[in-house]
């Protein structure tokens, strides 16, 4: 990841990485710190804006991980491991260097619930089977990953590594 890319830009990279919709909450954690969307009116702890924040600024050196979850309900924990810094310069797009298996697809539940319709997938006479089936994308493969889709997917976004006074609050629907 460029050193100038927000957490609110990193956010978009996993949301892409991942193959998810951004339908949910999200937040990171580094050093005991929360950073995310503030909201006022949910956040019953301090939440540092993700927009306002790079990796630069974050100061994270090599082996350094930071804590991200996605979808408070399901709760997506994963754990950044920072492999590479890539010092400012030229303009650089976030790579994904190595994936398998397709992301769990939104709202399929926790570990177990996505455990659980994997299990269901693989016996056509499941009593769920039929629901599930007909719930999931069309071409839903558990087993799929393709490293050069995602990266495609990755280069064809236009990613605003200006610097943080000339950035603008993410657009929401």
């Amino acid at each position: 990841m460029p050193e100038g890319l927000s957490l609110s830009e990193l956010h978009d990279v996993l949301q892409e990485v991942m193959g998810w919709t951004d339908s949910h909450l999200h937040h990171f954690q580094w050093r005991g710190k929360r950073f995310g969307v503030p909201d006022p009116e949910l956040d019953w702890d301090q939440v540092i804006d993700e927009d306002m924040v790079t990796l630069k600024k974050l100061g994270l050196s090599v082996k350094a991980r930071l804590k991200y979850l996605y979808d408070f309900g399901d709760g997506w924990e994963h754990v950044l491991t920072v492999e590479q810094v890539l010092a400012a310069g030229e303009r650089q797009t976030p790579v994904c260097l190595k994936g398998a298996r397709s992301c769990p697809p939104e709202d399929c539940g926790v570990v177990w619930g996505y455990a659980n319709l994997l299990n269901i997938l693989q016996d056509p006479t499941h009593k769920e089977y039929a629901e599930w089936k007909a719930w999931l994308p069309e071409d839903f493969d558990p087993e799929r990953f393709d490293l050069a889709e995602v990266n495609r997917a990755l280069s064809l976004r236009r990613w605003n590594m200006a610097p943080l006074s000339q950035k603008g609050r993410k657009k929401t629907d």
